[in-house]
């Protein structure tokens, strides 16, 4: 049988498209309206969308929010909200592992799910902004193979947690007087590098035995944590040959973990403008670019190549002889899209105008067409092992988003390959996850590691 398509949706409330709130009345309140959101969430899940998935970066104002609308709300704080004017559709919070401390995000995940009743995810990130590092009052960031030591530290604590306390400690005997049974908790000890935790979390086991566990990023150790943790991966890929590549390592690398690796989802993201034909598709998306700082978006694009703008005339191909020669200038934080980037550029021989409209700020693959046609790439993608599903970002909201229910996804539907209903209650039940059994011997757990 053909595999089913798993689709998430990023949600900003203006849309993806840098210049989405320009089309768009009283954009001063959407970074904060809840009621937007709920308008966002109500549509996708009448679209049977697996999942809401909300980004964030930790720290104050990013670049983005002089510019644009942005992630203005805590992404645990408005899920819940949401969880409130829905029912089935999935709720994802990113949180960082450099911040914080576990058990604080082990319980606002956990009590996500109890609140939704079996919706929650937790998508980590290992993100360190100078934003983020500065408003925690950090000098100095942590270094690559220090920063995964710690998110590995700090998912066993999580994970350790959601576990510490089944359904069947709450005994609730009134007669013995005893309400939890101390005797039945699992409580961790773990005493890290980084971090250190003991006892129990207050809230119990939740409806889906665990929280799904979403994983972002693409670099080596990104794909070497998510596949020991994750249950779905988000990356961007633009290319299919680079996607294969991606999906094939990750899930080797769940293999060698013991695990079932169709238990691991790679969702790369995807940005789809849809018009009823090509050319209406064409003009959406040059009538929203035409709201576009270019000037900003040539400087960007000069950054990640390592040149000055003077370097990239805008009409003219890419002068992708001189692009080579910086490689080993380029900035760490940049080779990933710049690579990204000239893998889509080269073969189609683009200018630096039409490289600079290929969404290099969102990141993710765009593509311009009827929902046919984007059927048809999502499909090709699924069936030529390079994807288990998308996560789509909408380039105008909530237009964007009600042409992609009412168009795209009934041609997924026709094609048998979406649902027309909601499988479950769960979130694990959408994705097709099999139900959590914890596999740790019983309590209480310990970890150590060298302090």
């Amino acid at each position: 049988m053909k595999k089913h398509v798993r689709l998430g949706v990023n949600v900003l409330a203006s849309g993806r498209h840098d210049a989405a709130w320009k089309k768009l009345p009283d954009a001063a309140q959407l970074s904060t309206d809840i009621d937007t959101f709920a308008r966002i969430a109500k549509i996708a899940e009448r679209g049977r969308i697996d999942a809401l998935f909300l980004a964030d970066g930790p720290g104050g104002l990013v670049e983005e929010s002089f510019t644009r609308p942005w992630r203005a709300l805590d992404p645990v704080a408005l899920l819940s909200a949401l969880s409130q004017q829905t029912q089935s559709i999935g709720l994802v919070a990113t949180t960082s592992t450099i911040f914080g401390h576990p058990y604080v995000v082990a319980r606002q995940i956990a009590s996500l799910d109890h609140v939704s009743r079996g919706r929650a995810a937790w998508n980590i990130i290992t993100s360190q902004t100078p934003v983020a590092l500065a408003a925690y009052g950090i000098d100095k960031g942590f270094g690559q193979d220090e920063r995964y030591i710690r998110a590995d530290e700090f998912a066993q604590i999580v994970t350790g947690l959601w576990s510490s306390l089944p359904q069947e400690a709450i005994l609730c005997d009134a007669d013995r007087n005893i309400f939890v049974d101390v005797d039945r908790t699992r409580p961790i000890d773990v005493q890290g590098r980084h971090f250190r935790s003991r006892g129990s979390l207050s809230a119990p086991v939740g409806p889906q035995g665990r929280p799904v566990i979403f994983q972002a990023g693409q670099s080596e150790d990104s794909k070497a944590f998510g596949a020991k943790w994750a249950d779905a991966l988000f990356t961007g890929q633009r290319t299919i040959d680079g996607a294969q590549k991606f999906y094939g390592d990750v899930k080797a690398l769940a293999r060698a973990n013991g695990r079932d690796p169709s238990q691991l989802l790679v969702m790369p993201g995807l940005f789809p403008i849809l018009g009823g034909t090509e050319e209406e598709a064409l003009r959406r998306k040059d009538d929203l670019d035409a709201g576009l700082d270019i000037a900003f978006l040539h400087s960007e694009l000069a950054r990640h190549f390592a040149l000055d703008p003077d370097d990239l005339p805008l009409d003219r191909v890419l002068p992708f002889h001189l692009i080579d020669t910086r490689e080993p200038h380029v900035p760490i934080a940049s080779r990933w899209p710049r690579k990204q980037i000239l893998s889509e550029a080269r073969p189609a021989n683009w200018t630096a105008r039409q490289a600079a409209l290929s969404n290099i700020i969102g990141g993710h693959r765009m593509i311009v067409g009827t929902p046919e046609q984007v059927a048809e790439n999502i499909l090709h993608w699924i069936d030529n092992g390079a994807a288990d599903g998308f996560n789509l970002n909408i380039d105008i909201q909530t237009s964007g988003l009600e042409d992609l229910v009412d168009g795209l996804i009934p041609v997924l539907q026709r094609a048998g390959r979406f649902r027309t209903e909601y499988e479950g209650q769960t979130l694990r039940d959408h994705l097709g996850l099999a139900p959590f059994v914890d596999q740790r011997d019983l309590p209480p757990i310990r970890v150590r590691t060298e302090v």
